[in-house]
């Protein structure tokens, strides 16, 4: 199986964009979820446009292939804190890292690597936690 990997960020204008690293399709759409969708019908589009036209395209459209999604921290926040799903309150208790500067790296302010990694952490135990609810 063959591992795409893409990043997603969010626009200025609040909608969220999603790009391959080493492939040529992207996508947007207002939220991540619809960015994706979008992304998924350009390459299912350029797939049957190159089958019709016979012209080449990437051979792992043909078979099984996953999408490794990585986001940045500012993104991330921005999506969960602004849908109203996760509060600064909250990511304070999983990352340690107080509401203020959270709040600063959720409007462009870019947070430190060593800063960065204790969000990805905060939210790696947070899934661990609810993968052992669900499992």
């Amino acid at each position: 199986m063959t591992t795409i990997n893409a990043i997603i960020e969010r626009a200025k204008d609040g909608t969220y964009s999603v790009y391959c690293k080493n492939e040529i399709f992207s996508g947007a759409g207002e939220t991540i979820e619809k960015a994706k969708q979008d992304m998924a019908s350009q390459m299912k589009f350029y797939k049957e446009t190159a089958i019709k036209e016979g012209f080449k395209y990437p051979s792992f459209l043909d078979g099984d292939y996953e999408i490794n999604y990585t986001i940045d921290s500012s993104s991330l926040l921005k999506y969960y804190v602004g849908a109203g799903i996760l509060s600064l309150a909250g990511i304070e208790k999983i990352s340690g890292i107080n509401q203020k500067q959270l709040w600063s790296y959720m409007h462009g302010r870019k947070p430190r690597k060593a800063q960065a990694e204790r969000i990805a952490a905060g939210f790696r135990s947070l899934r661990e936690d609810l993968n052992s609810v669900f499992a």
